[in-house]
Formats: structure tokens, sequence, C-alpha cells
């Protein structure tokens, strides 16, 4: 198959995916962090509806800074004067997270953690979390899912917190981001999990090629 992964540069499915002898190529407007087939610049370069570039499925990462609900509290009257251009960029970030999904690609899986996109654009067809994919963490995270079975869990694990004085707890792999810098922190948060790309390649990647 050939595969794009778009807005990736960590290249973690990317690379699930050629693992298991599929063709794919990962896209961002920034560099890949580790060697491997990528495009620097915007998807659409890579997305010609006209004749579609013979993909045959896109996994695809759009930025949720605009689409999270802990995002919401920005958009209160006291912080307009910080963030006037806010309803702007939640309106831009929808338009491109459906331009994404509703290209002429025929697979398609775009993932984002909870937010907006139920009311705003459409429901997630299923969430899962790293934790059913082997991996000691908790995330939920929506797959919006385009002639794609929902992925199956593959390995049920227990997943770690670190527990405040006052009993609240936070997902470890969150409060350890805390201690990094504004950019390693960015790219830590946003990479999808070793145990999720293996199950998209492995569960997708037997697919037939056509719609």
């Amino acid at each position: 198959m050939r595969v794009l992964v778009a807005c990736e540069y960590s290249g973690t499915v990317r690379d699930a995916f050629i693992k298991a002898g599929h063709e794919a190529i990962s896209c961002d407007l920034l560099p890949t962090d580790v060697p491997g087939p990528h495009y620097q610049g915007s998807v659409f370069d890579l997305i010609d509806d006209r004749n579609n570039n013979d993909w045959d499925m896109m996994i695809g990462h759009p930025p949720c800074t605009y689409l999270t609900l802990t995002g919401n509290k920005w958009f209160k009257p006291e912080f307009a004067h910080r963030f006037p251009d806010r309803h702007r960029q939640r309106d831009e970030a929808v338009n491109f997270f459906r331009r994404l999904y509703e290209c002429s690609i025929p697979k398609v899986c775009l993932e984002n953690p909870v937010g907006v996109l139920s009311s705003l654009y459409m429901k997630a067809t299923q969430y899962v979390q790293p934790y059913q994919f082997g991996d000691p963490h908790s995330k939920k995270t929506g797959l919006w899912l385009k002639n794609l079975p929902p992925l199956v869990p593959t390995k049920l694990v227990e997943p770690m917190f670190h527990i405040y004085k006052d009993g609240r707890r936070d997902p470890i792999w969150h409060y350890e981001s805390m201690r990094m810098a504004p950019l390693q922190r960015m790219k830590y948060r946003s990479k999808t999990f070793q145990g999720i790309a293996d199950a998209m390649a492995a569960q997708w990647g037997n697919l037939p090629t056509h719609a």
C-alpha cells in the first residue's frame, strides 16, 4: 500500500507501516525527527484530488491546539484581549480537519484528543487508549475513520499515573513532559504511542486497496 502520514514529524506511524512492508511517507511543516521518507511542507502539496496521486491510505494527526476542550477556557471574554483571533483559529482548524477527511484518498484515519470536533464537525468513529495496545499510559484519543474498521485492542496493560499529595492524579507521560522545554514538550505530547502505530500497520495494512 502507499500510505501518506500527514502532520507527523516523529516518523512513528510512517516507520510502522514501512516495517510492515508498505510504502509510506510522512509530511509536516517541520523536518522529520528520524531519517526516513518525509516531505517538509503542506500536506496538500501531496494530495491532488484530481487524480489522488494513487495514495491508498492516509493517517493524519491534525494539530489539536484550537480543538481541545481544555482550550475552551481561552475563549472566555476575560481572555479576549490576549487571544483576539481564537475563534478564527478554531474555525480554520476545523476546516483543515474537514478538508483532510473529505479528500479523495479512499481510506482515511484522522486522530485527535477529546474536543469540539464532535459538535462542530462529526463524532469520532471510536476512542482508543494507549494502555489498550501495550503502552502503560492514559490518553483518550478519537479516531475518525473512512473506509477503515475500528482498531482492535492488542494488549491491555495497567496505565501509570503520578499521584499528587492532594490525591489528584496525572498520566505519567503528561506529568513528565511538564519538565521539558516547550518545543520538546510539544513534540512529546503529540507523538503517537508505538503500540497504536503498530496496530494501525498490522490491522489496516492487510486490507484490500480498493475502497
